[in-house]
Parts: C-alpha cells; sequence; structure tokens
C-alpha cells in the first residue's frame, strides 16, 4: 500500500497522505514518501498544481509520536532531533526546483508537525470544523516554528495564543485570524481546493511559480531564523519532554512538569 497516493487529473495532482490506521501520523517514512510525490510533482511538465490531503478521518495527527518522539537519547544527539535523517519536513516545500502551487485540503484533525506542513502549503482550505492544534507545546517542544508560519500569515495575537496554550482552534477561528484562504462545507473540501486551483490555473503558469518562490524564500527565512535560535536548547533532551511523550504513548496524564 503506497503511503501517498498520487492522482493526476489534467494540470491538478492530488497528493493523498495513505495512513489512515494511524490518522496520517508523520513517521520518517511517510515524510519520505510525501518527498518522494512532491518531487514527482514538482518535475512534471504537464503538472501545474497539486492539492495535499489526508485519507479517513483526519488530515493529520501530526508526528508519529512511538517512531519520532520515543528516540533513545543517544539517536536524539546523532540525529539532531525527533526527525530521522534526511526527513525533515520542513524541507518539503523548500527544496522545489520548479515553484509550483500547493494547496492543503485539510479536514478532521491538524495536529503538531501537520500544522507546520499545512501553513508551508501556499494556499489552505480546510473543512467546517476541522481541528488544529500545535501539540509541541504540551509536548515540551518549541512552538517558535509554528508562531512564525502563523506570524508570517498574518495571524496577530492569535497566533501567541495558540503557540502558548496549544488548545484546539477550528478551521473558523484560523480563517478569522487569516491563517487559511477558505472554510468548506462538511464533505466538500476536495471540491472547494479544487475550484480555487482552477482560479490559479487561469494564469500564466511562470508568473504563478514565481509568486511562489517568493513567498517561500522568505516564509523559509523567517521560520529557520526561529529554529535556528531555539536549535541550542535542544528541548527534546529535556525531562519534561520525556515524560510528556511516554505519557502521551501511554494514555494517561503527564507527572507534574519539572522545568528541565
Amino acid at each position: 500500500m503506497a503511503l501517498v497516493n498520487y492522482e493526476q487529473d489534467g494540470q491538478v495532482v492530488t497528493l493523498t497522505l495513505n495512513r489512515p490506521e494511524k490518522l496520517n501520523a508523520f513517521s520518517d517514512e511517510l515524510v519520505g514518501a510525501l518527498g518522494d510525490a512532491l518531487h514527482r510533482f514538482d518535475t512534471d511538465e504537464t503538472a501545474h498544481i497539486a492539492i495535499l490531503c489526508g485519507t479517513g478521518r483526519a488530515f493529520s495527527s501530526g508526528a508519529d509520536v512511538q517512531q519520532r518522539q520515543l528516540r533513545s537519547r543517544e539517536e536524539f544527539l546523532k540525529l539532531g532531533g525527533p526527525q530521522g535523517r534526511g526527513t525533515h519536513s520542513s524541507d518539503l516545500l523548500t527544496k522545489a526546483v520548479n515553484w509550483k502551487p500547493v494547496i492543503a485540503a485539510a479536514h478532521g484533525y491538524v495536529l503538531g508537525l501537520s500544522v507546520g506542513i499545512v501553513l508551508e502549503c501556499d494556499l489552505i482550505v480546510a473543512e467546517e470544523g476541522t481541528r488544529f492544534q500545535i501539540t509541541e507545546t504540551s509536548r515540551g517542544l518549541g512552538a517558535g516554528k509554528y508562531w512564525a508560519l502563523m506570524h508570517y500569515r498574518g495571524g496577530g495575537a492569535f497566533t501567541m495564543e495558540a503557540a502558548l496554550t496549544g488548545r484546539f482552534f477550528t478551521a473558523e477561528e484560523a480563517f478569522r485570524a487569516n491563517l487559511i484562504n477558505r472554510v468548506a462545507p462538511k464533505g466538500e473540501y476536495l471540491k472547494v481546493a479544487r475550484g480555487l486551483a482552477g482560479e490559479v490555473l487561469k494564469n500564466p503558469p511562470l508568473s504563478v511559480r514565481s509568486t511562489v518562490r517568493m513567498r517561500r524564500y522568505y516564509m523559509d527565512r523567517l521560520s529557520r531564523e526561529v529554529m535556528f535560535m531555539g536549535a541550542p536548547e535542544k528541548l527534546y533532551l529535556s525531562e519534561d519532554f520525556g515524560e510528556a511523550a511516554r505519557a502521551f504513548a501511554e494514555k494517561r496524564k503527564p507527572i507534574a512538569f519539572k522545568g528541565r
């Protein structure tokens, strides 16, 4: 079974995360498969725009905690963080060759790491009632990258609230905060995304790609500056992070955090 389904209809490619039994949680393998699918789209001369969505009950529940957040201390030190070698999600949309636009079409849940992937897409459609959450806050990891991506989209005061509280927020709240482009009726998020793709396709492709390239460059520069500032903290080695990850995996409340 493919981890990412690749379908093309004319100039539009639909990339579907296909790990529904895990709510499309991003393992190293899924990040790699999505990277391969995006590269295939990027280098196909007949494809001009992509829609990224998820199968099953959610777009994605975020990082695969069992694999990426329960690694040994030695693995964390060797890899420089929870991600596997060569599977950093921040590289998915910033290592393009042809800079074609990607629309995120989200539904159900968009949690943790997948919030970043959605925000990095060029346009965002979310089904009404979709629930977003920056889970890094409660897991003992810094939410600086997510703050940067939301700030870049013009999220204002809402950006800091979402990053510091780690609370759920809905597609409707995200739309009011200027974080997403469209709220779609139930069951119509792909239809709305395809309609938006059609509007983009009316324009000359090279001018579209030039705009995408400029946007992604400045977005990437801001988010990487934030990640660079936070990297020396190595929060993934803290006791609080370890306890939060174990508590999530064991489906229990974490023991009181110690600030170390």
